[in-house]
């Protein structure tokens, strides 16, 4: 099986040596080479050939945003980020995001020792899956071992026969790895009045809440991250924060988000199929709901039960998606009718909301 051929590029001789211990640690990773700064790595890039980049940010002589920029411009390739988990490095993470990079690994904050295998585990997906991003064919590689896989039934048990409340539509969306940039683009071309959108997106706490200022900045929609008891209001986009799932309840009076900290579910938290089981539960057919690109599958089953419940639903095509893993899942699933690229998404989500039941070949 052809391993992924990876270069660490990042200023600090230790972080080198510790990004490629985690990667060898995988029998499918081979590190081919490290570089100090970006000058280097341009060097290396055109001698080594690798399939993927881990790239810092903060480096001398080119900062990783620029050597990003020229890199997309002149040979675009899988880049996975090495970012700080700061307010300062979540920006620049998401603007690397938005310039082509596949995702991002957080440094380990804490003691490397007792946190070692698990950081392994999550930079070696990353990097498997950036490789897999790539429009070339590629083998299919194993995963790592990794802990048990929990349901959304750990956080709320499914309702066998939801109903709508009717009245007006709300949107739901869910997305992982290349997320980011495809939430934005759809929140762009939203209107101010658009009704009501719930986001679980993948990401780190402390990101969630300057990529939701970022989408606020970019949308005519106000955006927010979700705070718990917060009445959910036309024209407004509410997104999880990464340290609790969201969830939509009825109050008796009206909708409201509701933030729960209970275990990972699909190990992950925020997890997609947990907003999307509490939408299933709460509005029923009242639901639009899309789910995007990203690793795995979170949401696939989520997206079922929504259209059990009479919700349009819709996922991202493998043409536009970073990596068609979740909205590829949900379609084998049979949890939507129709694909749709990222470009289009937003006025069909639209469509759906004001005419749920123009049909499919009418798009």
């Amino acid at each position: 099986m052809e391993r992924v051929r990876v270069l660490v590029i990042d200023d600090s001789a230790l972080v080198r040596k510790m990004l490629s211990a985690m990667l060898t640690s995988d029998p499918q990773i081979e590190v081919v080479g490290t570089a100090p700064d970006p000058l280097v790595a341009r060097e290396k890039i055109k001698q080594l050939s690798p399939d993927v980049l881990t790239l810092d940010v903060e480096m001398p002589r080119m900062d990783g945003i620029t050597f990003l920029e020229n890199l997309m411009r002149l040979r675009p390739m899988p880049v996975v980020m090495v970012s700080t988990l700061t307010t300062a490095g979540a920006d620049v993470t998401l603007r690397a995001l938005e310039m082509g990079a596949v995702d991002f690994f957080a440094k380990p904050n804490t003691d490397l020792a007792a946190t070692f295998g698990e950081s392994a585990q999550e930079l070696c997906l990353k990097v498997k899956h950036a490789a897999l991003a790539r429009p070339r064919q590629r083998a299919t590689v194993r995963r790592l071992e990794v802990g048990p896989r929990l349901s959304a039934d750990a956080v709320l048990p499914r309702v066998h026969a939801p109903g709508s409340r009717g009245g007006s539509p709300i949107i739901a969306i869910g997305a992982s790895t290349g997320g980011t940039e495809a939430i934005r683009v759809v929140l762009e071309m939203m209107p101010p009045d658009a009704p009501p959108i719930l986001l679980t997106q993948h990401i780190p706490a402390q990101f969630s809440g300057p990529f939701a200022e970022r989408m606020d900045r970019c949308s005519a929609m106000r955006v927010c991250e979700a705070q718990d008891g917060q009445p959910i209001q036309q024209g407004h986009a509410y997104i999880a924060p990464g340290s609790h799932h969201l969830l939509m309840m009825w109050d008796g009076a009206k909708f409201v988000c509701r933030l729960h900290d209970g275990p990972p579910v699909n190990r992950h938290r925020p997890s997609v199929d947990v907003l999307f089981r509490s939408m299933a539960a709460s509005a029923g057919a009242s639901t639009v709901a899309a789910l995007l690109t990203g690793m795995g599958d979170d949401g696939a089953r989520g997206l079922l039960e929504l259209r059990q419940a009479g919700a349009a639903t819709v996922v991202q095509d493998e043409p536009s998606s970073v990596v068609w893993g979740m909205p590829g899942a949900a379609w084998k699933l049979g949890a939507a009718p129709e694909m749709q690229s990222i470009d289009h998404m937003a006025a069909r989500l639209l469509t759906l909301a004001h005419h749920p039941h123009v049909a499919v070949s009418d798009a």
